[in-house]
């Protein structure tokens, strides 16, 4: 891999000068820290006593059972504080934040999961908060909302565009050009220009951390397959970054069928850095629609690009009917609601375990819970 922030041909950092200078700042800080022993003490501390790690990693023997091939485990992000794996990254720069005397955070969210946790996260370190939504999410996730106000930040709406979380990003990106000087841009997914998708991954990745350890002391070996879904791609890199060396093992990212950006994309600029991204004739970024708002991108994090062109992941699509039936299901037999993205992996496991023998394993990166999608899901049955 290419250095300053390059995967390939992917990744880069093509901003106007100025957002330049404040990034590479932003780079060469977090070089500083990462590695920082009191910085990490400090992390390691909130993620056990904060969010409540390590989380399990749960056998889910009657989904098995039932598909009749390969054992599923579920790697429990669903269990962290806030509901999701967006906290891992949340606080991971937040620190990195307080270190760099921020007061002010901005963030962009589509689902709500990370505006929730970067509220949280803020109103612990007292600092402020300004949220950048898609008015059409805020309608979708009103209980999200209420929770980030609850929790003392300013949600702001995006009318422009489609109001999701493109629009939201470009949003919080225009903020982040006017007053980069005062303001710590808290960006939630493994996309953005560098140094942000090498930061998100590097936080996110206690999961692979966590379930490379855990699945041996269960199972004496490395899972066949980690599956987890993706939008911008951030719980998978996490879920995949300590097996991408690890040749026996499958990496696989399950894409909504109406935002499929690394099955259906092109090689494009978008938001600053380069990915496989969704045109359409006139190469604009093209309308996406998926039931899950967080995964409703047209395009995809750099690294993830890397290892679709080089083969060293797989990704491929499911349909909202096919994650409405995972949803459902896994409430079902395993007594655990998901959250509508993390459905869509649940979903691809479906369809494959039963394709595999009996001795393998999976291992899906079930990245938040369905507690914010109920009211939508409750919706759509009633028609």
């Amino acid at each position: 891999m290419a250095e300053a922030g390059f995967f390939g041909q992917f990744g880069g950092s093509f901003v106007p000068p100025e957002l330049k200078e404040a990034l590479d700042y932003l780079g060469s800080q977090f070089e500083q820290f990462k590695d920082d022993k009191a910085f990490n003490e400090e992390y390691r501390y909130y993620l056990k006593e904060y969010i409540g790690r390590e989380n399990p990693l749960t056998y889910a023997e009657r989904l098995t059972e039932k598909l009749g091939g390969a054992k599923i485990y579920l790697k429990r992000e669903d269990l962290n504080h806030t509901g999701s794996h967006k906290i891992n990254n949340v606080l991971g720069q937040i620190l990195l934040a307080k270190r760099m005397n921020a007061h002010r955070v901005i963030a962009e969210t589509g689902a709500g999961q990370h505006g929730v946790a970067t509220a949280t996260a803020c109103a612990m370190f007292g600092m402020e908060c300004i949220i950048y939504m898609g008015a059409e999410d805020m309608r979708r996730q009103s209980l999200n909302v209420f929770r980030m106000e609850l929790l003392g930040a300013k949600v702001i709406g995006v009318e422009d565009g489609q109001g999701r979380l493109k629009d939201a990003v470009d949003a919080a990106l225009n903020d982040y050009v006017a007053n980069y000087k005062e303001t710590f841009y808290l960006l939630g997914s493994a996309v953005g220009p560098h140094p942000y998708p090498t930061m998100v991954k590097h936080f996110h990745s206690i999961i692979s951390e966590e379930s490379k350890r855990q699945i041996v002391e269960k199972e004496g070996r490395l899972p066949d397959a980690v599956m987890a879904c993706v939008g911008g791609g951030s719980n998978a890199i996490g879920a995949f970054a300590h097996y991408i060396d690890e040749p026996s093992v499958r990496l696989i990212g399950a894409e909504p069928a109406e935002a499929a950006s690394l099955t259906k994309g092109v090689p494009a600029v978008l938001h600053g850095f380069k990915c496989y991204v969704l045109l359409d004739e006139e190469g604009n970024p093209q309308p996406t629609y998926s039931i899950a708002a967080g995964l409703d991108y047209p395009g995809i994090g750099p690294e993830h690009s890397y290892l679709k062109e080089s083969g060293r992941a797989e990704y491929y699509t499911v349909t909202n009917e096919e994650v409405l039936q995972a949803f459902k299901e896994l409430s079902r037999i395993e007594g655990i609601i998901p959250a509508l993205e993390s459905a869509h992996a649940v979903a691809l496991a479906m369809k494959m375990a039963p394709e595999m023998a009996r001795e393998q394993i999976i291992i899906v990166n079930l990245s938040g819970r369905g507690d914010k999608d109920v009211q939508q899901v409750f919706e759509m049955e009633q028609g």
